[in-house]
């Protein structure tokens, strides 16, 4: 299946999440994440692994835990590579945009990858970017 819809970092994290004020979250999220037509890139499933394991967490996951759950999303959904053109892309949207270099990364993964919605509880939603538009599901 074509992938049409990327997910930012948070959309992983909540759907781990045993936090019960991130119930109702937590059930979008999971509902995000089991959907075959999403996408990831190398830099979320990096954010998403440092986050979900930090020792400040409270829960943090034991490493095999989080590298199952990468393992398993790497299985199901396409991944975006960082790759030169990726981060040249990247500085360009920064620049235009006013976006972190972070958050321009993964809008520059999300429009390599053909998708058109990018999820996430980070930027502004419905906000368009080279072609990709910003959604809080979480609104």
């Amino acid at each position: 299946m074509t992938a049409t819809h990327f997910l930012d970092t948070n959309v992983l994290l909540y759907s781990i999440s045993d936090d019960p004020r991130d119930s109702v979250k937590r059930g979008v999220a999971v509902g995000l994440v089991e959907r075959p037509s999403n996408a990831l890139s190398v830099q979320v499933l990096q954010e998403f692994y440092v986050q979900a394991t930090r020792a400040t967490r409270p829960n943090p996951l034991p490493h095999n835990i989080a590298a199952g759950f990468l393992r398993t999303w790497r299985k199901r959904l396409p991944v975006q590579d960082m790759t030169v053109s990726i981060f040249d892309e990247a500085l360009d949207i920064k620049a235009a945009h006013r976006l972190s270099y972070w958050d321009a990364a993964i809008v520059a993964a999300a429009r390599a990858l053909g998708c058109f919605e990018l999820y996430s509880e980070d930027m502004q939603h419905g906000r368009k970017i080279v072609g990709v538009t910003i959604t809080n599901p979480f609104r």
